[in-house]
């Protein structure tokens, strides 16, 4: 995975988890405005989340966070 989206990811699950706490869950949608308007980079994300982690739709945001930064 791309670093720009290394961080985005990052720096979404951190403010979620400010906000709702830590069994707060998130779908990859959550790292993109509604409008599609990098799908190059959606399907990056998708691909990460779908066919190499083989995450559920919605996961916890400390589990990706944690995913994420050992990828590092």
């Amino acid at each position: 995975m791309r670093t720009s989206l290394q961080k985005k990811f990052i720096e979404v699950c951190d403010r979620k988890i400010a906000q709702k706490g830590t069994n707060v869950g998130l779908s990859f949608y959550a790292f993109f405005a509604n409008k599609n308007d990098d799908p190059d980079l959606l399907m990056e994300a998708a691909t990460w989340w779908i066919i190499t982690h083989k995450l559920d739709h919605f996961e916890k945001s400390v589990k990706i966070k944690a995913l994420v930064m050992a990828e590092q």
